[in-house]
This record gives C-alpha cells, sequence and structure tokens, in this order.
C-alpha cells in the first residue's frame, strides 16, 4: 500500500501565522466600517477576507447585545439571582428575629441548656 505524500513547499504553516489581538482585530474593523474595501484589507494585512468579515460580524453582534441594555441571561445567571435573593430574605428575616428576642431579653441564638 503506498502512501499519500503531501508537497508542502511555498506553503506557509499555520503556526507561523501572527496572532491578532482584539485591539488589532478592532482596528481592522473600524477601518471596514469606515469604507474601505475588504478585498483591499485582505491583501494589505495578508488576512483572508472570509477572516475580516467574521471579525466585524461578531464586533457587530457584540455591539447589539451591548445596546439592548441587559444581557442574555443564562440559566446559572437565573438561579444566582434567585439564591442571592432568597439570602436577602433570610437575612431580613433573621435581623427581625434578633431584634424580637432582644426585646424579651433572650439571647439569639439561645443558650445550649447544660447537661
Amino acid at each position: 500500500m503506498a502512501l499519500m505524500t503531501v508537497d508542502n513547499e511555498g506553503t506557509e504553516d499555520f503556526r507561523s501565522k501572527p496572532r491578532w489581538s482584539a485591539g488589532r482585530k478592532m482596528e481592522v474593523v473600524l477601518r471596514l466600517l469606515r469604507g474601505e474595501k475588504l478585498e483591499a484589507l485582505s491583501r494589505e494585512l495578508g488576512v483572508e477576507a472570509h477572516r475580516i468579515a467574521a471579525w466585524r460580524d461578531e464586533f457587530l453582534d457584540a455591539g447589539k447585545e451591548a445596546l439592548k441594555g441587559r444581557q442574555a441571561t443564562t440559566e446559572d445567571d437565573r438561579r444566582l439571582r434567585e439564591a442571592e435573593r432568597k439570602i436577602g430574605e433570610l437575612t431580613l428575616e433573621n435581623e427581625i428575629w434578633k431584634k424580637v428576642a432582644e426585646k424579651r431579653g433572650v439571647s439569639m441564638p439561645p443558650q445550649k441548656r447544660p447537661r
């Protein structure tokens, strides 16, 4: 059985390409939104046009979410808010019971009875 070989001569390894920071991506997206042509930016920067278009779409989607005022809530976020509300209620209730106990001369929590 013959093995296939791939000729990588003349092609760049994906690991040799520089990583783009969020700030650099934002600069590219803003240039695109200001009217520069996608193809021209792609050629100038050596980045595929589809990748720059994806950065633009992600940038606009994130901006749209931010303008909604409220972040999309997950089930965990909802459960956390519910737990925090319950803790607040119980804390308030404990404070009320402590005040009632003080007025009656009882210590809270009650002292343990000697054996």
